[in-house]
């Protein structure tokens, strides 16, 4: 999968009138080798870890770049920070969000996939993607108060 996702970014690039460096592709790598969801510094210290060589600047122009590819979703779980899974490959899913312990659990449901696509029909409107991320509390946070 990793292969097919840097084949997709080069093209998306070159479409772009960008080349596929060698930090691009180190930041492609450790992207998909998470299978978390991760914020910037998160992959920074991935990088530093492995003893990688990219500047932070080339880390945030990279990523803005796979999303803006489709290969990487950005997400907000309403602390106001960014937060990044790669999604390529993967079904779509949504987010449930403890308000409380911070706590977040994915989910794939059709029903709500189909009535999103049929609201977009409904409008006249092109769906081109969505996140749908639920707040609330967990089971745990719940007993608790």
């Amino acid at each position: 999968m990793k292969e097919e996702a840097k084949v997709k970014f080069h093209k998306y690039l070159k479409s772009k009138g960008l080349k596929l460096t060698r930090e691009r592709i180190t930041i492609l790598d450790q992207v998909f080798s998470v299978h978390d969801h991760f914020d910037v510094e998160d992959l920074l210290y991935m990088l530093r870890k492995d003893k990688k060589q990219v500047s932070r600047a080339s880390v945030y122009r990279t990523l803005s770049l796979l999303v803006e590819s489709g290969l990487v979703e950005k997400v907000d779980f309403g602390e106001g920070k960014a937060y990044y899974e790669h999604v390529f490959g993967h079904l779509h899913h949504d987010h449930l969000i403890c308000k409380s312990c911070g706590k977040v659990v994915q989910f794939e449901d059709q029903v709500i996939e189909k009535r999103q696509e049929e609201i977009c029909k409904d409008y006249g409107f092109r769906l081109d993607y969505h996140t749908l991320n639920i707040f609330g509390f967990c089971p745990e946070c719940q007993k608790e108060s």
